[in-house]
């Protein structure tokens, strides 16, 4: 029988991470790439604002190529819609692609948008942790080893004190009632540096905290690039 070929949309969050933890355990299926908008202004991945080079060692960590997606900035969502049509029409028919995976959890809109936008592609969309219960998913992600920094807050949905923070248990028994323990309302976002989707975890520090277009971020680090530009500075 032959495999399902997949693409993962890929945000570097734990929700992405653990859709490909997901499809690697599946036998009837091969991922073969990752898809990832990317902010072209900035080299960082769009909404997350993680640098490119962290996206890079994701990819190499998780043995699966990276498609990148530019995106401009500002970018209205006809220039969005207009990139992703290339890939689709494009860069996926030359690599076999027969499906494409979310990590969508619970936003119904959400996935209808994805659905219509994919309807006639040829390329069939997944949902693999569609409708499971967040509180117990992000406990799951927890006990099996998934580590992640979180890089994003929004402000109006949950303190800015959260940012930087790791993923863990207590993270997860913090968070103040309404907050989804997943963040699937866009409460925060994160980045994976270990978990049993990768081949090896990846050394990060966390950097510079900012403000900017009304959420908190925070800057993540390669260890050995934070060490770099400490050396260069004559740290050392």
């Amino acid at each position: 029988m032959r495999k399902a070929r997949v693409i993962v949309s890929w945000s570097t969050g734990k929700d992405s991470a653990w859709t490909l933890y997901r499809l690697q355990q599946m036998p009837d299926i091969e991922v073969v790439g990752l898809l990832t908008t990317v902010n072209a202004a900035f080299q960082r991945v769009a909404m997350h604002a993680v640098r490119e080079v962290l996206l890079e060692a994701q990819a190499e960590a998780a043995g699966v190529p990276l498609i990148r997606v530019p995106i401009p900035w500002p970018c209205t969502n006809a220039q969005y819609e207009e990139a992703m049509r290339r890939i689709v029409y494009e860069v996926c028919p030359q690599m076999g692609v027969t499906h494409m995976a979310f990590g969508d959890l619970f936003l119904e809109d959400v996935r209808a948008y994805r659905e219509t936008r994919l309807e006639g592609t040829g390329i069939t969309p997944l949902f693999p942790l569609w409708g499971e219960p967040t509180d117990k998913l992000a406990a799951q992600m927890v006990r099996e080893g998934l580590e992640a920094v979180i890089t994003c807050v929004n402000p109006e949905q949950l303190s800015e004190t959260f940012v930087g923070r790791v993923f863990d248990a207590a993270f997860l028994s913090e968070l103040p009632e309404g907050v989804d323990p997943c963040g699937e309302r866009g409460e925060f976002h994160s980045f994976v540096y270990k978990g049993p989707m990768f081949r090896h975890p990846l050394s990060v520090v966390v950097g510079e905290i900012v403000r900017r277009d009304g959420f908190v971020f925070a800057d993540v680090l390669l260890a050995e690039r934070r060490l770099e530009c400490e050396r260069r500075r004559g740290s050392f």
